[in-house]
């Protein structure tokens, strides 16, 4: 899988730096004070949060470094494929009968044919295979190729946000039951701190992973749910009906993107993603069933 080059920037440094200041206060203030970093529950909570930070760098690193998908150069389509001939139809309404009449898809910035599923980003500059969005805090588009990655990372992240929440609370309540007068001041400034970080985003997280989670359940990128609004009102204002032609089924669709095998889902794997240059459709389904 190829990488791209990788810039520093703010955002990055801001996320980097909060997920070391959350380990330490996790590690060394909230399970020390609450149970004694090395007790058997504190090892325990110490070995179980710092497995989750690992993979949560981990993954983080992956989709920043790994690039998520490019149009080959060399990429012209078959127009007769008929499963190459289907297109998504920009802004509006697509009806069953419209997955055999697409028009070919041609980026004016980029100079050549792009293939379904493909979006210019301005901020890369080129077309992105499958692309859902550009995240200014990996810097780099969520595409393609490091979407699983990006999905897990924010999985992993707030599996991390609310272990340590967890345990910013108890060591609250432990430490206002028992009254200690020892480093009062400074647990007070790590609790402050930790509360308007941890809370917070813990929320913003949540709400992102449940968002990717209902798209990911529908096989739809960030893109296509947006362009998806406006075509189905105006399906509907013309009497047909519509539908994403790439939702195959909750289970399937999350196969396609987390892998066929469940052991394989929180893994960054993508040996399973294939080209990105062409996806089964609904309307290939259609014809399967009617051939049989």
């Amino acid at each position: 899988m190829s990488k791209k080059k990788c810039k520093i920037t703010l955002p990055v440094v801001m996320v980097v730096s909060a997920i070391c200041y959350i380990y330490y206060a996790t590690i060394f203030v909230f399970i020390d004070r609450w149970f004694g970093l090395f007790s058997s529950p504190g090892l325990m909570n110490a070995f179980v949060f710092t497995a989750i930070a690992i993979n949560c760098i981990f993954t983080y690193a992956i989709a920043i470094v790994r690039d998520p998908g490019r149009v080959p150069s060399s990429f012209t389509p078959d127009i007769e494929d008929s499963h190459n001939s289907i297109q998504e139809v920009k802004r509006k309404g697509i009806a069953w009968s419209d997955f055999k009449s697409g028009d070919l898809r041609y980026c004016q910035k980029c100079s050549h044919y792009k293939p379904p599923r493909a979006h210019h980003c301005r901020v890369c500059k080129r077309c992105v295979l499958r692309m859902d969005h550009h995240c200014i805090w990996i810097n780099n588009c969520v595409g393609h190729a490091n979407y699983k990655a990006f999905f897990i990372f924010v999985l992993y992240a707030v599996i991390a946000c609310i272990h340590s929440a967890v345990l910013l609370l108890g060591s609250i309540v432990y430490d206002t039951v028992k009254d200690e007068q020892q480093n009062e001041e400074s647990s007070r400034t790590v609790y402050v701190v930790s509360c308007l970080l941890l809370f917070p985003l813990t929320i913003a997280l949540g709400v992102l992973l449940g968002w990717h989670i209902y798209l990911t359940l529908r096989n739809k990128t960030t893109i296509e749910y947006c362009e998806g609004v406006r075509a189905m009102w105006l399906a509907e204002k013309g009497g047909e009906v519509y539908r994403h032609p790439y939702d195959l089924g909750a289970f399937e669709n999350l196969t396609l993107v987390l892998g066929p095998s469940v052991f394989s889902w929180i893994c960054p794997t993508s040996g399973h993603i294939g080209s990105g240059l062409r996806f089964p459709t609904a309307y290939d389904k259609l014809t399967e069933s009617a051939s049989e």
